[in-house]
């Protein structure tokens, strides 16, 4: 079976219009500051995809009987200036990501959208419920992933800080803030990059 093969099997719900191309190897070279995604990245074979004139792009590694990767938005640059710099770094090779298959257990499970530009322009302060004082300056903060219960994976602008906000959780590993339950920190994950770098290796086969 062929990559785009693989990945209907498994994501039955997608591509129902859906074209793919020739797969070909990644070209895109590493992403500064990601050592281990630009190693994951570095195996990957690349499939692009058109569903109803939206492009995509299907990521996959692995033995061939047993592939795995992700189905992305193409690399994007234009309107990410507000984003944090490493998050600039992601976007300009692979525009963020919006579905899974053969994916093992990661931080990154069961998330609707990680890292893409649609969801980070949404910010903390839009999804605060009236009334809700939090101990961080909520205008500072962006999404970076999207459950779908709601539940928000957010980074500093500047700093790259990451944060929790969950008002609906089962989380281990996760210490909400002082009077601030809905609002987490990821135990040993405290920033942006070390989320991505600790996630996404976690694909490698």
């Amino acid at each position: 079976m062929s990559d785009w093969e693989q990945f209907l099997d498994r994501v039955p719900w997608f591509g129902g219009t859906a074209v793919a191309g020739e797969a070909k190897p990644w070209t895109r070279g590493p992403v500064p500051g990601l050592p281990a995604l630009s190693a994951l990245l570095g195996s990957a074979t690349v499939t692009p995809v058109s569903e109803d004139g939206e492009a995509y792009e299907l990521l996959t590694w692995g033995p061939p009987e047993d592939r795995r990767g992700w189905l992305c938005h193409p690399p994007r640059q234009e309107g990410t200036e507000e984003f944090h710099p490493i998050h600039r770094a992601f976007l300009a090779v692979c525009g963020g990501i919006t579905e899974w298959f053969g994916e093992p257990g990661s931080w990154w499970r069961n998330l609707d959208e990680v890292l893409t530009a649609d969801i980070a322009n949404m910010q903390l302060s839009e999804v605060l419920d009236a009334g809700l004082e939090v101990p961080v300056q909520a205008d500072e903060y962006y999404v970076v992933a999207v459950e779908a219960n709601g539940n928000l994976t957010l980074a500093h602008h500047r700093s790259g800080r990451l944060l929790l906000f969950a008002q609906d959780h089962a989380f281990t590993g996760a210490t909400p803030l002082p009077d601030c339950p809905p609002l987490l920190t990821i135990d040993e994950i405290p920033d942006l990059a070390t989320w991505i770098e600790t996630c996404a290796p976690a694909h490698q086969p």
